[in-house]
């Protein structure tokens, strides 16, 4: 038979139910089990949005990104390309060229980032889903078509497929042997006109800021030449992306860059991870707080069964007996708590994931429902956070009656 845990048992059943030492147990496990949902529905709010985060930015993301380590461009010819397309593991390679650039349309401009981008893009993105008008076509026979943000469209009021108002594209000229500037603006800037055939959505970063362009586009504009700013690779259903990322590093050596998705957002998922870490010590200090009903609650109980101990210590039981009582009562009250916490906490994470009751709010989200995901590590961070609270602050009032004067309490 268990001893400490019969006696324990007992104690935390107190009949008594308008004894103050109860109603104090009964806040603790309140406190507890409020703080425990809480801690749970937080932590899988922050996995659903960075779930969410991946999807959204997965869409125009390539599985693999090749960029140079130092400066923004660097050279390609048709041998260099032909060896990356032969590298196992890689199913299209796709040439990119980057770089800021003025758009003009009537009498509004801004500036953009402009992306061109080879005809074979679209075979390993999937941004023909989250075209919001036109189509996602960057050429139509022999016109160029440009596919920009949404946000751009608004702040322009571009019109779609008009091609008596082409949107300007300006760029400075870079003269070789010239370093300033000329003064003449038609000297000094490369001009394009392209017409707008698409607008995509993606998220609120990219569609302010993004325009698509053909390569060829993009070449003559900025005068890139043979110069590429990045070459995007999808990676082949029957290979692994870390495997066909590892080969090409190893291939390319140390003058580039071969980049996952989640790589090519760090900053990004580094402050959600921080974010999550921070909420998850707040929450945990919150627990501490509530857990500190539970010390003053056992301290008056030890104060209460003083006649109790000292029968048991007379009888023959150990200061090992009577501490691990005391313990055992803590622990109780705050895992019954806890545990109430974790069913009412996966309980709702469940039914918002199912039924996505709990809406965003706003009329332009992505999503009509906050993202939820649980993740076992978040349960199991959760339940160790509450056994070192639970010890922590039952430990004190366990030793006070673990070392009762017998003599004074008989």
């Amino acid at each position: 038979m268990n001893v400490p845990l019969l006696i324990a048992r007992r104690y935390f059943r107190s009949k008594n139910k308008r004894n103050i030492i109860t109603i104090i147990s009964n806040i603790s496990m309140i406190g507890v089990a409020v703080g425990t949902m809480a801690l749970i529905i937080v932590l899988s709010v922050f996995n659903g949005l960075e779930d969410l985060v991946r999807t959204l930015y997965g869409k125009s993301d390539p599985n693999l990104v090749i960029s140079a380590t130092k400066g923004k461009a660097f050279d390609v010819d048709r041998t260099f390309l032909m060896k990356l397309e032969n590298t196992p593991g890689v199913a299209l390679l796709t040439e990119v060229i980057e770089d800021n650039a003025l758009l003009q349309y009537h009498d509004r401009q801004m500036v953009v980032k402009m992306r061109g981008l080879s005809d074979n893009y679209f075979g390993q993105s999937q941004i023909d889903a989250n075209i919001k008008e036109g189509d996602h076509r960057l050429r139509r026979d022999s016109l160029e078509l440009a596919l920009v943000g949404a946000g751009v469209q608004h702040e322009l009021s571009i019109t779609l497929n008009n091609r008596l108002a082409p949107m300007r594209l300006l760029y400075p000229r870079n003269t070789p042997g010239k370093k300033l500037l000329e003064m003449n603006p038609e000297k000094a800037f490369n001009e394009q006109n392209l017409i707008a055939g698409g607008v995509f959505l993606i998220e609120q970063h990219i569609d302010d800021s993004y325009i698509f362009v053909p390569l060829s586009f993009a070449q003559r504009l900025l005068g890139y030449g043979t110069r590429r700013t990045a070459l995007y690779v999808k990676v082949g259903q029957s290979f692994e992306i870390e495997q066909v990322k590892e080969q090409l590093r190893r291939q390319l050596g140390p003058g580039f860059k071969v980049q996952d998705s989640d790589e090519q957002h760090v900053s990004l998922f580094k402050a959600i991870k921080v974010e999550k870490l921070f909420v998850f010590i707040t929450f945990t200090l919150i627990l501490l707080i509530a857990s500190l009903n539970i010390f003053f609650s056992l301290s008056m109980l030890v104060i209460d069964k003083k006649k109790d101990i000292s029968v048991l210590l007379a009888m023959g039981a150990t200061q090992q007996t009577v501490r691990k009582t005391f313990l055992l009562v803590g622990a109780i009250v705050a895992l019954v708590g806890a545990a109430t916490g974790l069913v009412f906490g996966v309980a709702l994470c469940w039914a918002q994931q199912r039924f996505g009751f709990v809406s965003m709010g706003m009329a332009t989200s992505v999503v009509d429902a906050y993202p939820v995901k649980m993740q076992a590590t978040d349960l199991i961070f959760t339940c160790l956070s509450i056994i070192l609270i639970t010890l922590a602050v039952s430990i004190r009032p366990a030793l006070n009656a673990s070392h009762l004067d017998l003599r004074e309490n008989l």
